[in-house]
């Protein structure tokens, strides 16, 4: 006899994750069973091991965890990991501020946008200083 996973039924995490971002929601998982919350997200909790994990919707405020500038002949840009009030970090880019300028501890807000091929993604906008 086969028992299906109903874990399994639908879109998976990341799938899910991609959806909700699509609509324009800033999402992370939070788990029912111990309230940690994680990215990226996942069939369960990396905390607990509870598979009672949902996506949750988020402020999009963080902080910058940590920064470096990549040099290219078209310009420099950022490879940053921002941290959110929740625990979870994130690697994404910060824009409004010059790549050499992030610093350790600056503000940003995550704010949703289309690449070229139609995938929303998230970025995060520069903010200020502590």
């Amino acid at each position: 006899m086969s028992v299906a996973d109903p874990r399994f039924d639908h879109a998976g995490p990341e799938e899910a994750w991609r959806t909700r971002l699509a609509e324009g929601v800033f999402t992370i998982q939070s788990c029912a069973g111990c309230g940690s919350y994680q990215f990226p997200p996942s069939v369960s909790c990396r905390s607990c091991g509870s598979v009672r994990v949902a996506l949750v919707p988020q402020s999009g405020d963080a902080v910058v965890y940590s920064s470096t500038t990549v040099r290219a002949r078209a310009g420099g840009y950022n490879v940053s990991l921002v941290e959110l009030p929740e625990g979870p970090r994130m690697m994404t880019r910060v824009e409004g501020i010059e790549p050499e300028e992030i610093r350790i501890g600056d503000r940003v807000a995550a704010r949703i946008v289309r690449r070229d091929g139609g995938d929303a993604i998230v970025i995060f906008d520069w903010c200020g200083r502590p």
